[in-house]
């Protein structure tokens, strides 16, 4: 069920390489296990995602591409699973990476409200980073891992599944 699922969704890796602003990448598409469905290259790229998505840094997507070339896994996963940090969940998601890293660090508690300004950046972000920044690495490890697992046990209960159907069908054929 996984492999199918993310075959849906999947990029063509042919329409990817002929645009434009790929040309100096193109050599380095051609690796099949950049955009295969396979379990050994989907399930690290899932993971990859969640972490980057908790970072507190822009361009999210092209980070986690960027990475997922250089370790050669799954760039479209990576770069999608990204996604689940978005104007919706940032404030949420930030919030409670700096009440988290504000608890293990026994700092005082500041008062903020989360905005997407360079003003924000500038003013806010100075005087909350260290605790934030702690709480989304290990947020984001901790994501990553839950993800990891919970799609590697997916994906292999589903082949087991699939094994065992294909087994009984084979057994009533013969029967």
């Amino acid at each position: 069920m996984p492999r199918r699922f993310f075959r849906k969704f999947a990029f063509k890796r042919h329409h990817v390489s002929e645009q434009w602003f790929m040309t100096p990448f193109r050599h380095l598409l051609h690796d099949h296990n950049l955009w295969g469905i396979r379990r050994r290259t989907v399930v690290p790229a899932f993971a990859i995602g969640l972490f980057i998505a908790f970072m507190p840094t822009p361009g999210h997507t092209l980070t986690a591409a960027l990475l997922a070339l250089g370790l050669r896994i799954n760039i479209p996963v990576a770069a999608l699973t990204t996604w689940v940090s978005n104007p919706v969940t940032m404030g949420p998601m930030y919030y409670f990476a700096y009440r988290f890293g504000r608890s293990l660090l026994d700092t005082p508690l500041r008062q903020f409200k989360f905005e997407m300004s360079w003003d924000w950046v500038t003013h806010t972000f100075v005087t909350i980073w260290q605790p934030m920044l702690l709480g989304c690495i290990i947020l984001g490890a901790t994501a990553a891992l839950v993800g990891y697992v919970t799609l590697d046990l997916l994906w292999r209960s589903s082949i087991a599944d699939y094994k065992s159907r294909k087994q009984d069908s084979r057994r009533d054929r013969e029967s």
